[in-house]
């Protein structure tokens, strides 16, 4: 396979105006990606699923990913004067950078049998009305996985045949992957309670009123 420099060559002389960044991976698996524009997100997923070189024509996996706010903390080397003597200096600055959600994808070639390359789409935030263009018309096996993705992220997949819930029922409210999340006190309604959820249901139950010996007798009868 092409190297992801490579591929994003390719890519962006092929797509008039794509903005293709690679993102590092600096983990064990190591397995860095692409981030796309989501303006150019369609063509370009439709140059990586035709290219005769490339043939990335299965998509593996599709999955959510949830970036809270942070603060990413910056050390420089900035030179200062001090007693009339020049010194270098360590200078610490922070950058706020606002939260997002993220679509990953796993794409592979089955005619060249080589792959992962990994693609990532960016949200602008976290609102409830985020939204990505679904790539589920060039991979039609990311249709289920971008429905799971709404369903558990909150990002809505516009060009989606289907995009409903696939895991919560239809009157769920909330996302329940996203990062702050926090279960409800209530599971009265949850469809089939069962097990720690069922406990937890049974503590807003109205409890049952105890009943003396002789009720206890004539019930019994």
């Amino acid at each position: 396979m092409e190297t992801l420099e490579q591929i994003k060559n390719r890519a962006e002389l092929a797509v008039r105006g794509a903005r293709i960044d690679i993102v590092v991976n600096p983990g064990p698996a190591q397995q860095s990606s692409l981030l796309i524009d989501n303006e150019h997100a369609i063509a370009v997923a439709q140059f990586l699923c035709d290219h005769p070189a490339l043939r990335f024509d299965y998509c593996s996996n599709a999955t959510g990913v949830d970036w809270l706010d942070r603060v990413v903390k910056k050390t420089a080397k900035v030179k200062q004067v001090k007693e009339g003597v020049e010194k270098e200096v360590g200078q610490t600055t922070e950058e706020k950078i606002p939260g997002y959600l993220e679509a990953v994808y796993h794409l592979y070639s089955m005619k060249h049998k080589h792959g992962p390359l990994i693609v990532r789409l960016r949200t602008a935030n976290r609102s409830e009305g985020a939204r990505l263009p679904s790539l589920t018309p060039i991979w039609r096996s990311a249709e289920l996985q971008e429905r799971e993705i709404f369903d558990l992220y909150g990002i809505h997949f516009e060009g989606h045949p289907d995009l409903r819930r696939i895991l919560m029922w239809d009157e769920f409210v909330d996302h329940p992957m996203r990062k702050d999340y926090r279960e409800p006190d209530d599971y009265e309604w949850e469809p089939t309670p069962h097990d720690d959820v069922l406990e937890k249901a049974k503590e807003h139950y109205a409890p049952r009123p105890q009943l003396d010996g002789a009720e206890n007798i004539t019930a019994s009868q």
